[in-house]
């Protein structure tokens, strides 16, 4: 073992018996007072409380940086919005906006924010927290992380008085009613750095259904009942989102009830649920495209090149043979036992018809690995003796790298079927395991990649996904800002984009978005290989009620609204939750996890500013 490794064993071991009572024991010391109420939070007696497992940790508390799907969802539990979907249609409706307007030149929004909304402090929810909420996005380039792209094309936001708000646009605006950036208060952010501020304190004060009452990072987040909240309080106390270190851990949390509901499940841990009694299994269509990701030549937003990906993949042609080497319906099958669809398109997945774009005739990409080949003998890029292609200079091999997520075994499955397919076209291909924050922080902002797996939750108007591959999105030399998905820059794509945005002809509108994706299709900076169905679990001895988004047969955890959470009911813990029942799972998932971050702060001594690999 290195002196390196023997200081984090050290350092795991001395979070393992801070932590973990049984732990402790062994080591011959008591447990101490507390700890058991910080690996697990038992429902209290009397009280309707509802535990949601997930397996990813929270990026940021603060939502003008965040974007994994886990803070997203706590945000939209915890904050509130111009507009909100529609949970019957997904069409926007009123939220803390209770009406608008628009100009005959469709240039300037007023919007009227509701009289009856508050935060959870007590003030009044106002036209001025949302017009200082929206320029501190346009103006502070740290707060563009999560969002930027929503305000790009604002002139001006300003509050008239406390309840108009009025948005000029320096064109029209398609989007403007799906909005997705949060409303903060603007009494307690104005006095904090937007770029630094961790929001991790509680109670934080917010104007959504639900309040952060406790937050133990990489842990648990404990939400309450928002009594003051505008539509009226949740009909359950309290929502627990409890964190596990890995799939398998949560489901069996599951199984044995220390949590009551888990969602975007992979294929083998949904199988692993049936036959259990207790356990509705949810399976529908998904709103996630996962894809890969290739470094064509990664730069910053001033165009310095940055990074060290292979200058082959600056080449579309190498680009495209790529895509003709895999075989998605063989990933959607095999890794995903056939609950995925495979993408013959790009990063919209059908559930959104609307916006789909499936490539046909001449523009589809098969799996043909003769013709992956042939692409690339007529590019000059010739096999060697070893049958490993060199660039056409002769000077460097196409030997490239994977990357892919530390402990996750469908991507394992995933690079295992790459590893094969590209070997049969002169591609060497090597994976790496990177923890969640190096992996992002070396795909979104350093460039220090080659392939690697990546994924977006969609919303119900794309125009958020699409825009994580404008130029804008690319980070600045200090590594701020960012949100790329592909650090891709491309003219065609640009015009697209803008075009879009001003046109207010929906059917019309929808053609300008099938074209972008056909560009990405074409372009391949990022190539999608499936559209995993939304796999979901829940226990129907606890929960009695819960409303997907859609609610003809949409998604429970995960999906484009805070409806289901708001709308579930569930059964009182019973006079003697308090000693919990069984914990042991639960505890030894999150000693894992409180292991791993702690050895990541041992080896980073800054926080990584991410763009994650579960996204929203």
């Amino acid at each position: 073992m290195t002196r390196m490794g023997a200081r984090l064993a050290a350092l795991g071991l001395t979070l393992l018996l801070a932590i973990l009572p049984g732990a402790q024991a062994l080591a011959g010391k008591a447990p101490e007072p507390g700890t058991q109420a910080l690996a697990r939070q038992a429902p209290e007696p009397g009280k309707k409380t509802v535990r949601l497992g997930v397996t990813q940790a929270v990026d940021s508390m603060n939502p003008f940086l965040a974007v994994r799907i886990i803070s997203s969802s706590i945000h939209r539990w915890m904050y509130g919005f111009l507009t909100v979907p529609d949970p019957k249609t997904l069409q926007p409706s009123p939220d803390l906006a209770e009406s608008w307007e628009t100009s005959d030149d469709k240039l300037t929004w007023t919007f009227k924010i509701r009289a009856n909304a508050t935060w959870s402090d007590g003030k009044p929810v106002t036209a001025q927290d949302a017009a200082w909420t929206f320029n501190t996005v346009m103006t502070v380039d740290a707060a563009k992380q999560a969002n930027g792209p929503a305000v790009e094309n604002f002139e001006s936001v300003t509050a008239t008085d406390d309840r108009t708000l009025v948005i000029k646009t320096r064109k029209p605006q398609a989007s403007m009613l799906e909005n997705p950036i949060p409303i903060v208060p603007k009494h307690v952010w104005e006095a904090v750095d937007v770029g630094k501020f961790e929001n991790d304190t509680s109670p934080a004060v917010g104007a959504g259904p639900f309040i952060v009452a406790e937050y133990k990072k990489d842990t648990y987040v404990k939400l309450k009942a928002n009594p003051g909240y505008w539509r009226g309080a949740p009909k359950i106390d309290e929502l627990h989102v409890l964190f596990y270190e890995n799939p398998e851990a949560a489901n069996a949390g599951l199984k044995k009830g220390e949590i009551d509901l888990i969602g975007r499940l992979a294929a083998p841990q949904f199988e692993a649920l049936a036959g259990d009694p207790n356990i509705v299994q949810w399976n529908t269509q998904g709103r996630r495209a996962v894809y890969l990701q290739l470094n064509h030549g990664a730069q910053t937003i001033d165009n310095k090149p940055v990074g060290d990906g292979h200058p082959a993949l600056k080449d579309p042609k190498v680009r495209q043979a790529i895509h003709y080497a895999i075989d998605k319906k063989a990933l959607a099958d095999q890794v995903q036992s056939g609950l995925a669809v495979p993408a013959d398109g790009s990063i919209v997945p059908p559930m959104y018809q609307e916006f789909f774009w499936k490539a046909e005739g001449d523009d589809l990409v098969t799996h043909d690995i003769a013709k992956a080949n042939e692409i690339l003998d007529e590019a000059g890029y010739k096999k060697g003796a070893d049958g490993v292609r060199t660039t056409p200079d002769g000077k460097r091999k196409l030997e490239m790298r994977f990357s892919i997520h530390t402990d996750t075994p469908v991507e394992d499955k995933i690079a295992q079927f790459l590893t094969g397919w590209f070997k049969e076209i002169g591609i060497p291909l090597s994976t790496r395991k990177l923890d969640a924050n190096k992996f992002t922080e070396e795909t979104g902002f350093t460039g220090l990649f080659d392939i690697a797996i990546s994924g977006w939750s969609v919303n119900p108007d794309p125009e958020e996904v699409l825009a994580t591959h404008l130029c804008s999105r690319r980070p600045t030399a200090s590594g701020e800002g960012g949100g790329t998905e592909s650090f891709y820059c491309d003219p065609e794509y640009e015009k697209l984009y803008q075009e879009q945005l001003s046109e207010l002809d929906r059917p019309k509108r929808a053609e300008i978005i099938k074209l972008m994706q056909k560009r990405l299709y074409t372009d391949a900076p990022v190539i999608a290989i499936y559209y995993p169905n939304n796999l979901e679990g829940y226990r129907k001895d606890r929960i009695t009620s819960i409303t997907p988004i859609p609610e003809d047969k949409g998604i429970l955890y995960g999906g484009s609204g805070y409806w289901p959470f708001y709308s579930l009911d569930a059964v009182a813990a019973p006079a003697d939750s308090a000693d919990g029942g069984s914990g042991t799972g639960l505890v030894v998932g999150v000693v894992v996890a409180v292991v791993l971050v702690g050895a990541a702060g041992f080896l980073l001594v800054r926080r990584r500013r991410s763009v994650a690999d579960e996204r929203e």
